[in-house]
């Protein structure tokens, strides 16, 4: 009797690992485009309604401690795809080399200068080419830099990467959400038609500029004392949630939901200019406030990130740090596939490797001159991340363009933030407490060096 019960269960946990396998999740990776960490329903935010994204949240293993790679579109979505940090890909900034006498950011000139970035680029490993090397159907909508869908190695998209499309950053593919979700629902309808599993890349234009949203919407955002810019974009917030709704519950409407794994994260932050005199980002750079996009302020470097599969992943609010090269690994531990030997990004799924997790670190380089044989040229920052304390140390990075006006302010060798109770960076601490300089500097050296080596690519 005592042999036969031991047999039964270990029948019944083959059983139950089988049942657990189950069939490989789909995997719908949903990024915001500028929008600051603080504004979402979910976040706290006393007058943005995001009520999908907040529902998502609910369901999801959420990280309200979250960061970018770097506070500028193009180089964080490298990051994200490849798991590297932009010195490491190659990608610094959004554009190579334009400056004094260069041709502007849509012309033949330009694209030629990008060809050599990408061709690099693109040998990188990517969780995008790990999947559909593993029978994925993969769609690209949206923002994307390199190229077209089929150079990014997706099986479906709307990026042409043809520059007389016009956009250097998704030309075709940005008009999903704007427009129509058609274009992603229609993928998973066929996806699930052809009985595979499937990758969606959702990166809609939005709430980034042009902030021009619905009129329904933006008469609700657009009240006395507050000024047209903030209600833009507020506006703006809100239609986003409305096309995460969407593709939500078309998911479930397709039976999908149980057997998808949902990842949500932004590219980088932003702020809204303000005509108010009270503010504290009155201070700002063309059409948005400085210390936000292309900063290494928590507003241009901060992120939500939500984890969603029902069944899978319990629901619960964490406030250990994430990061976006932690995307890659978890997309692959969630699948059953190995993740890269050289990636220093954890499983956010493995509760261990969170929790021994002590900082994180980000760069931030010039946007739009980036040298492909120097990264360093144009380095503005590094930041580190330990428990509640940040350190950004400054770098004299070369930057010829006018966005240098992003940095050229900022002339303080390092800041010091005690982000429990400063979240938003109003008080620097570095002259009274000169010993917690010193450790973070230390780590910021030793992180240097180590992520100096070149990625190994695949």
């Amino acid at each position: 009797m005592k042999a036969l019960s031991i047999i039964s269960v270990l029948l019944l946990f083959i059983v139950c690992d089988v049942v657990a396998a189950g069939p490989p999740p789909n995997v719908v990776f949903i990024l915001s485009d500028d929008q600051a960490w603080s504004d979402y329903g979910f976040m706290g935010h006393a007058d943005v309604t995001t009520p999908h994204l907040d529902k998502l949240a609910q369901n999801s293993l959420f990280f309200d401690r979250g960061y970018v790679a770097s506070p500028v579109c193009r180089p964080s979505l490298a990051s994200l795809v490849t798991g590297l940090f932009p010195h490491q890909h190659g990608v610094t900034g959004n554009d190579v080399g334009w400056g004094p006498g260069r041709a502007g950011y849509f012309s033949d000139k330009r694209h030629a200068l990008d060809g050599p970035l990408r061709a690099g680029f693109h040998r990188n490993a990517s969780f995008i080419k790990l999947l559909t090397s593993n029978g994925y159907l993969a769609h690209q909508s949206g923002k994307w830099w390199e190229g077209s869908w089929k150079d990014g190695g997706f099986t479906h998209g709307m990026t042409h990467g043809d520059p007389k499309r016009g956009g250097r950053h998704g030309d075709d593919g940005l008009t999903i959400g704007r427009t129509s979700m058609k274009p992603v629902t229609g993928f998973i309808d066929h996806a699930v038609e052809q009985k595979k599993p499937f990758l969606l890349w959702y990166a809609p234009f939005l709430p980034h500029t042009p902030h021009n949203p619905p009129g329904r919407l933006l008469d609700k955002y657009a009240l006395p004392g507050r000024s047209a810019d903030v209600a833009r974009y507020y506006a703006m917030i809100e239609w986003f949630d409305e096309t995460c709704g969407e593709l939500l519950d078309h998911l479930k409407e397709k039976q999908q939901a149980r057997n998808t794994l949902v990842i949500y994260i932004c590219d980088n932050g932003w702020t809204a200019r303000s005509t108010r005199p009270d503010d504290p980002h009155q201070k700002k750079f063309g059409h948005f406030g400085l210390r936000s996009k292309g900063s290494p302020y928590e507003n241009g470097t901060r992120t939500p990130i939500l984890i969603s599969w029902p069944g899978r992943v319990k629901p619960e609010r964490s406030r250990h740090l994430a990061h976006a090269i932690d995307i890659f690994p978890t997309i692959a531990a969630a699948v059953g596939l190995k993740t890269p030997e050289h990636l220093t990004g954890i499983n956010l799924l493995d509760v261990d490797a969170v929790k021994k997790r002590k900082a994180v670190f980000g760069v931030n380089h010039s946007t739009h001159n980036m040298n492909l044989s120097d990264p360093d040229e144009t380095l503005q920052y590094i930041w580190c991340v330990e428990g509640n304390w940040k350190l950004l140390v400054r770098y004299p990075g070369k930057d010829e363009t006018n966005w240098r006006n992003l940095h050229a302010w900022d002339k303080k060798p390092v800041r010091l933030y005690d982000l429990a109770r400063d979240p938003h960076e109003t008080m620097e601490l570095s002259q009274a407490n000169p010993e917690v300089v010193a450790r973070l500097k230390k780590k910021i050296e030793a992180w240097r060096a180590a992520h100096r080596k070149p990625a190994i690519k695949d």
